[in-house]
């Protein structure tokens, strides 16, 4: 047998839409990164990024497990000192429910230049319109 290793111009990449209504925050976000990675496909390969498009919509209907909306914080620094910002998970889902979904996909993928360029693949709204039609995205069920 011989090892096969995916070259980045081989890739094909896919553009999947995902209806995030009603879906748990952290168990939909597991699923987006592997997506992302190009962990479903059959030639992933860990130093390639491999990965399809996913495009999330209704990201403010999100759903939070037990009383995680008034108690899990998000914190952001500004470098300077007494810079912390803290944020409750139910502000921020009225304010910019989009960010969210983007910081649980993120902190699910790899730290590093790949991972970067693995999160630009992602795209999320708000709501249920999307300016990807062109793209002719797959649904997916999550």
């Amino acid at each position: 047998m011989k090892t096969f290793s995916a070259k980045k111009e081989e890739v094909s990449r896919e553009w999947f839409v995902v209806d995030l209504k009603g879906q748990t925050v952290g168990r939909a976000a597991a699923q987006i990164a592997t997506i992302l990675r190009g962990k479903h496909k059959p030639i992933y390969t860990p130093h390639v990024d491999t990965g399809d498009f996913v495009i999330c919509i209704n990201a403010k209907d999100v759903v939070f497990t037990g009383d995680k909306l008034n108690k899990k914080t998000y914190h952001r620094h500004s470098g300077f000192p007494g810079g912390l910002k803290s944020i409750t998970a139910g502000k921020l889902l009225a304010l910019k429910p989009e960010a969210i979904m983007e910081t649980a996909i993120q902190g699910m993928l790899p730290k590093t230049k790949l991972g970067r360029a693995m999160i630009t693949k992602l795209k999320v709204y708000a709501g249920p319109e999307h300016p990807h039609e062109a793209q002719q995205p797959k649904l997916l069920e999550l």
